[in-house]
């Protein structure tokens, strides 16, 4: 009874919420995104913009971006935003990752890459030197890639932070995913808000002057609009250099729902707000995820031409 009172509010709340014009995206096809999906089967890797359900995955593959996740498609945490499978002991890891990887990003020509990962706390390094080989191994096959990590908190060891550091990704994003006061909400009870920001402060100190930190707020959870310029401002507070800001949706009915759809004038106002504060960069907009084309094709820009 209780589940299907649950479905029943949801459809309520979304005869009241629905989908406004300005999210709806075509059904992905294309010859260069069937090959980057057949690709990602042959070789059992996990991409996540298909476990995220990333609105534009046809887009981005279609122009020879893709964001890989690392450590196979299962998490040990179980963020109620997330639509990633959940267990507390996922299989072992594939040690052929780092290789099938490299190889794949090489035969996709690509200049700038981003790689995620799932959480696996069930390991005795939560995974963080399985992460740093799919790095480096990933880096010798593409010697002018340039590439993004976007890491777990490791439960804020920081010993593990700097494994990932020491692997010489360009850029080093974690995100903190929401506002201070919905995190117990939102994600997981191991992933707290100030800990996040104990990490991203961890990668800008501790990181050479040429690389940058990243991060990421998901909007229409409930948060106010002070709330969201507060967690800017944190995360300036601690160095991040790009931010991203994007519509919440809701993937399926066991997940959060979604409180109401920001628009884009609201998006553009966080934008300028952002800017304002000395942010290098920021995307923001309904369609913005933390991997983002348009944010990485700057960002690969300002890397490049620093260098």
């Amino acid at each position: 009874m209780t589940a299907i009172l649950e479905k029943q509010n949801f459809r309520k709340r979304h005869d009241r919420l629905p989908k406004p014009s300005w999210l709806k995206v075509r059904f992905p096809s294309g010859e260069r995104f069937h090959w980057i999906e057949s690709q990602a089967r042959k070789l059992a890797l996990s991409t996540v913009c298909e476990e995220a359900r990333c609105p534009n995955i046809g887009e981005c593959w279609n122009s020879g971006t893709a964001t890989f996740m690392v450590m196979g498609d299962t998490c040990t945490r179980g963020c109620r935003f997330c639509s990633v499978k959940t267990e507390k002991q996922p299989g072992p890891l594939d040690m052929e990752e780092p290789l099938k990887l490299a190889d794949t990003i090489r035969q996709m020509k690509l200049g700038y890459v981003v790689l995620t990962t799932v959480d696996r706390d069930d390991l005795e390094d939560q995974g963080a030197g399985h992460i740093a080989r799919c790095i480096r191994s990933t880096q010798r096959a593409n010697p002018n890639l340039l590439i993004e990590i976007l890491m777990p908190d490791f439960r804020g060891e920081l010993n593990l932070v700097q494994q990932v550091i020491d692997s010489q990704a360009a850029v080093l994003a974690h995100n903190l995913e929401t506002v201070r006061r919905l995190t117990p909400r939102v994600r997981d009870p191991r992933a707290t808000y100030d800990q996040s920001l104990a990490v991203l402060k961890y990668l800008h100190e501790n990181s050479s002057e040429n690389k940058y930190t990243k991060s990421s707020l998901m909007l229409g959870l409930g948060e106010t609009k002070e709330e969201v310029v507060e967690a800017m401002r944190d995360m300036r507070a601690v160095g991040v250099s790009f931010l991203t800001l994007g519509q919440y949706l809701q993937p399926t009915l066991k997940h959060l729902a979604v409180e109401r759809f920001v628009t884009p004038e609201e998006f553009e106002d966080f934008k300028k707000i952002g800017e304002e504060m000395g942010f290098l960069y920021v995307a923001s907009g309904p369609l913005v995820r933390s991997s983002y084309k348009a944010a990485e094709f700057f960002i690969e820009k300002k890397i490049r031409q620093s260098a």
